[in-house]
């Protein structure tokens, strides 16, 4: 199910900011694996974020090779920590912080992310969730705590990616029961979030049809 219509996804494009040369690599690697990133439409939002709340520290639950993290960073992020369970995928984001001149801006940890984050102290300006979406309410409530007030929360793959958005629409429209996990773990993971983050009084949520639709969680508390 298409969330956009043609000629407005194709205006969102147009209108993206360009890629700097490491993130035009990044984007040409991430096709040549066959590797989902979030493109310049949404990374435009996370660096608008990144330069809204002023962000100090970012951390990211699924970074890959650390495409993500360089819109947080033009975006004026001081320090990103990223997280990857794939060694190889972290070990190229390395070499592209070192390529693009950022490598002490970034650090990458390597394994599950949900104990990496039990690793580190917050406050954090800035988080996204983009790993296992059957694990997004996971990451939020672990994460929540360490998020400053004014902070904000980002997940992807909202409306696009390993999901059944026609199934969440049914939900959130009509009340109809998500996915077994045990039939689409990730619709229900996805569906699982959104309404974790709408009926959590500690922030303020709305969803952005952009790229594969991004829900942002500002914190209130």
């Amino acid at each position: 199910m298409d969330v956009l219509t043609d000629p407005a996804r194709r205006f969102l494009a147009a209108t993206a900011p360009e890629h700097t040369e490491t993130q035009a690599e990044m984007a040409d690697l991430a096709d040549e694996w066959g590797f989902p990133i979030i493109g310049p439409e949404a990374g435009a939002v996370l660096r608008l974020l990144a330069r809204l709340t002023d962000a100090d520290r970012a951390f990211e639950f699924g970074s890959g090779f650390g495409y993500s993290a360089t819109w947080f960073l033009r975006g004026g992020a001081g320090h990103v920590v990223c997280t990857e369970f794939d060694a190889d995928e972290a070990e190229r984001g390395v070499s592209f912080a070192a390529e693009g001149g950022y490598a002490d801006r970034v650090t990458f940890e390597v394994g599950d992310a949900m104990e990496t984050v039990d690793r580190y102290d917050g406050p954090f300006d800035v988080v996204l969730i983009d790993h296992q979406k059957e694990r997004y309410a996971d990451a939020y409530r672990a994460v929540l705590p360490k998020v400053r007030s004014g902070g904000v929360v980002v997940a992807d793959n909202i409306a696009r990616g390993p999901i059944d958005f026609g199934d969440l629409v049914a939900h959130f429209e009509a009340g109809e029961p998500l996915p077994d996990a045990a039939v689409d773990a990730q619709t229900r993971g996805v569906g699982e979030y959104v309404g974790t983050v709408r009926s959590d009084d500690a922030v303020e949520t709305a969803v952005l049809p952009v790229g594969s639709g991004i829900s942002v969680s500002t914190v209130v508390r």
